[in-house]
């Protein structure tokens, strides 16, 4: 069964109550599908249909197809045990991939999924996804970085920040409709980014789905995964040996606390 099948088979619950954030953004679980609790995740997107995602252990990284009804991957690419995979993106028929601290990173063909070259960078690799023109890159500080596909050389640089000043620890990303969303790592929340800003313009706080997992599995680690399905404005989150991926419909935009 198909990713679109299980989003559009299933019936909503109750909506999450607002809190007294102003940039909030809420959202209603729309599903739940399984996931591997041996998965470190740190990478999730939906291309062509299907869920792939990305992890990172030392000894146990690898790139998969997810199948939905078990949560378990088909692992497509499982990296030498030096490396500590990261995030991962797909554009014009290659998938990109980051590592932690090795400092470099890895294009496969998303067709049989042979490594078709490396590339090295100077910060840790974190977050990675694009916007159709560029790969977007986060390393654990409050910086988003602009690669260039053909280089894969830095283009540009944006600096995150709220009202409280800059938000460091930004990890997996996902790019939508003109805005990124970034995991803040250790924490529960998703910030929604404006690029051509870098201002936090949306908070999506998930404590509830993450005591939820945690009730669930004693082995869950921190949130961690995004992914977007354009067909059915569906929004995935999962966690590092989460026992769930939940499938949410978020709003479009952040309500006013009254």
């Amino acid at each position: 069964m198909g990713v679109t099948a299980w989003i559009t088979s299933c019936s909503p619950v109750k909506e999450q109550k607002a809190t007294v954030d102003t940039l909030q953004i809420n959202y209603v679980i729309r599903s739940v599908w399984p996931h591997d609790t041996e998965a470190f995740t740190q990478g999730l997107l939906i291309h062509n249909g299907e869920l792939y995602e990305s992890t990172g252990q030392n000894g146990t990284s690898w790139i998969g197809i997810v199948n939905i009804n078990s949560g378990i991957a088909d692992k497509k690419v499982i990296l030498d045990n030096r490396y500590f995979g990261e995030g991962i993106s797909i554009l014009n028929n290659k998938i990109y991939q980051l590592t932690w601290q090795n400092h470099v990173g890895f294009v496969y063909s998303l067709k049989d999924f042979k490594k078709l070259h490396e590339w090295t960078y100077q910060s840790e690799g974190w977050g990675l996804t694009h916007d159709n023109n560029n790969l977007i890159m986060s390393d654990g500080t409050n910086k988003i970085h602009y690669l260039d596909t053909t280089t894969l050389k830095i283009v540009k640089s944006v600096a995150v920040v709220d009202d409280q000043g800059p938000v460091d620890d930004l990890n997996e990303l996902e790019y939508i409709e003109g805005f990124i969303y970034a995991n803040v790592w250790q924490t529960n929340k998703i910030v929604k980014i404006d690029p051509a800003t870098g201002k936090v313009v949306g908070r999506i706080d998930l404590t509830t789905l993450a005591n939820d997992a945690r009730k669930a599995s004693p082995k869950v680690d921190v949130l961690n995964g995004i992914a977007w399905h354009p067909d059915t404005r569906s929004f995935l989150v999962t966690g590092k040996h989460w026992p769930h991926v939940y499938i949410l419909k978020i709003d479009e935009a952040p309500k006013p606390v009254k």
